[in-house]
């Protein structure tokens, strides 16, 4: 199955006309994902035509209002529209404490259960797996405590080739064999796995870089993602500002894509200040070939 991802939003700090603050849908193997819930959040799910009761994890990178504030209505909406299912959010210490506040001053009563796991990590860490994805937190460096994330498909037996099933006169047990990823060895000779199956696809991954200055360890936390999205608040024309409020320059993001050697890298959540994106592109593009700039609504698939 492919990545699909959706930009809810790709600015930073405020909403403005045409480009709302960070969230982003991903559909991983089917699993439904809601990566940070800026303000306005789900009108933009709407907007997008990405249907939110079909949400089962949400993930909040930090405790930053552009990060976090459409929750409330997001999660009173799920409830009002008659949700039943269980929503289980990841995120910092003290987000459970907000949104169950929140509620009880609002005497909002949902109608589903809502579940809370605190993320706090020093290290690359596994936070969440079933029977085909897993997904790890990482310590991102920014003004309060903030995570990055990885979401990855685990691997798949191999494909069997069944032209080759036929012409070796492949036993069951041989074929379980090869589906494990063995070599097939028969008294008079042996076959090599590539021969009889069409070889393990690549898992493919998204990594998801907000807030954060340069991390050095960045680039073997998210070695070989297919898909990076990192926050390039601003261009090296600003990086005094920058580097005062714990965030990237898009040359930053770059190099984190050139180290990291991934597939393709999203820039997002940039200032206000820029009318357009083409300089942050360039920038970009001077160390890492693969750039796009995320506006609201794109869809990536991988």
């Amino acid at each position: 199955m492919p990545i699909n991802l959706t930009i809810l939003g790709s600015g930073s700090a405020v909403p403005i006309l045409g480009r709302g603050v960070t969230a982003q849908h991903l559909n991983i193997n089917e699993r439904r994902i809601l990566i940070d819930c800026g303000e306005g959040t789900q009108l933009q799910m709407r907007k997008f035509r990405v249907k939110f009761q079909r949400i089962q994890y949400i993930f909040i990178s930090h405790l930053h209002g552009d990060h976090f504030l459409g929750l409330f209505g997001l999660i009173s909406s799920m409830s009002l529209l008659g949700r039943t299912t269980k929503l289980k959010i990841f995120g910092p210490e003290g987000l459970e404490e907000i949104v169950r506040h929140q509620f009880k001053l609002s005497q909002v009563y949902l109608s589903y259960e809502l579940e809370f796991e605190v993320i706090d990590c020093k290290e690359k860490t596994l936070v969440f797996e079933d029977n085909s994805i897993e997904i790890y937190a990482f310590p991102l460096k920014h003004r309060v405590k903030c995570h990055g994330f990885l979401f990855q498909e685990k691997p798949r037996p191999p494909k069997m080739d069944k032209a080759k099933i036929q012409k070796y006169k492949l036993t069951l047990e041989e074929i379980l064999a090869a589906r494990r990823g063995e070599d097939i060895v028969r008294a008079d000779e042996t076959l090599p796995n590539l021969d009889v199956t069409h070889g393990v696809e690549k898992c493919q991954s998204y990594a998801y870089c907000t807030d954060t200055r340069f991390v050095e360890k960045l680039p073997a936390w998210i070695d070989g993602a297919s898909l990076l999205y990192h926050e390039a608040t601003f261009t090296k024309t600003h990086t005094d500002r920058a580097k005062a409020t714990g965030h990237s320059t898009a040359e930053d993001a770059a190099n984190i894509a050139k180290l990291a050697k991934v597939d393709q890298l999203i820039l997002g959540h940039f200032s206000s200040r820029y009318k357009d994106t083409e300089g942050l592109k360039s920038e970009a593009k001077a160390v890492f070939d693969n750039v796009k700039c995320a506006e609201d609504g794109d869809v990536y698939l991988v």
